[in-house]
């Protein structure tokens, strides 16, 4: 079946495709085996096959994307700006007309998105690749989905210092539930499982990259948060980013497939020529 439209986005740990037919939308996700941009495109294309067809335009973002050339393997390429799909892919996704769109994947980035207006906020250093890089210190996996099962089983209580025993209650609008020191127990001789170290880890990252999605979209004046990016596949990372909504009365919006929330910006680009 022919292709309409083939979008890439290169990220330093996958490669997502998002590609449209005649049926509709496809999705594919692939291990980054390369480290050229030309290369990843080529895996791109062994993926895809058939429906490709000779000399069809692909759209592609993300890693060094800016060093592809015009052509690959006869295929032209169109680059995409990683912060303008990243924008457009997340109010596509999450069906709104503006918000701070948030990509979290090996690391974070984040945008304020508007219609036909994307400009870069800010972003943070901590992401996936830091849940993964500290799994592999403390709990002897990198392995994503192991790491998430693992976190929705434990208790991070058990490894963060509590508003309760820090304080003895609630500070501002914190509730005493609320924790005041991440991993703050592992100083001390505390029984602890790999569950709840998992479960802190998984708080540690999401706890970062909401609170400052909250101030980043407090100073553009935006109301919409939209979280993406392949981090947030994960169900314990959503569960603890909507816990910093409800403690700062914030709705964050995870919208289905988030992970391709870049690639879908390249196909809208694609789409609006």
């Amino acid at each position: 079946m022919a292709l309409k439209h083939v979008a890439i986005d290169i990220g330093m740990t996958n490669i997502d495709l998002v590609v449209e037919d005649s049926q509709g939308l496809r999705m594919h996700m692939l291990t980054n085996q390369y480290e050229k941009a030309e290369d990843q495109v080529r895996e791109a294309l062994e993926t895809l096959g058939e429906g490709l067809a000779p000399g069809m335009t692909l759209g592609v973002t993300g890693g060094r994307y800016r060093d592809l050339p015009d052509e690959v393997d006869g295929f032209r390429i169109k680059k995409v700006d990683e912060m303008v799909a990243l924008g457009w892919g997340g109010l596509a996704l999450a069906e709104v007309d503006a918000g701070l769109v948030v990509s979290a994947g090996t690391g974070t980035a984040m945008v304020a998105a508007r219609e036909g207006d994307v400009s870069h906020v800010t972003g943070s250093a901590v992401g996936g690749g830091t849940l993964l890089g500290l799994s592999k210190l403390t709990l002897g996996t990198a392995d994503v989905h192991e790491v998430d099962r693992l976190a929705l089983a434990g208790d991070a209580s058990k490894v963060d210092v509590m508003l309760d025993e820090a304080v003895g209650g609630e500070i501002g609008r914190l509730p005493k539930e609320a924790n005041a020191v991440n991993l703050g127990k592992l100083v001390r001789d505390v029984d602890f499982s790999r569950e709840d170290l998992a479960a802190g880890l998984v708080r540690l990252v999401a706890q970062v990259i909401a609170v400052i999605a909250i101030n980043a979209a407090d100073a553009q004046g935006l109301e919409e948060i939209v979280m993406i990016g392949h981090l947030m596949d994960l169900a314990s990372v959503q569960r603890e980013v909507r816990l910093v909504g409800r403690f700062y009365d914030r709705d964050f919006t995870i919208p289905e497939n988030p992970g391709f929330g870049t690639a879908m910006g390249v196909l809208e680009a694609m789409r609006r020529g």
